[in-house]
């Protein structure tokens, strides 16, 4: 398994772990919400070459 498919199962277990925790909707703000919080973190021209990678590419 690599690192990345490593991240996202984590991920999903979090969302699991959370939603009885917490509630659907509120976890899945959380789910939604932390990777956003992380691409708002970039500097503009950090977000500008993540915008121009293919999927493919973000996949490796």
């Amino acid at each position: 398994m690599s690192k990345r498919a490593m991240i996202a199962a984590g991920g999903v277990v979090a969302g699991l772990i959370l939603i009885p925790l917490i509630g659907f909707w509120l976890a899945l703000l959380v789910l939604i919400g932390v990777p956003v919080a992380a691409y708002f973190t970039l500097d503009p021209s950090q977000r500008r070459r993540l915008r121009h990678i293919s999927r493919k590419e973000l996949g490796r």
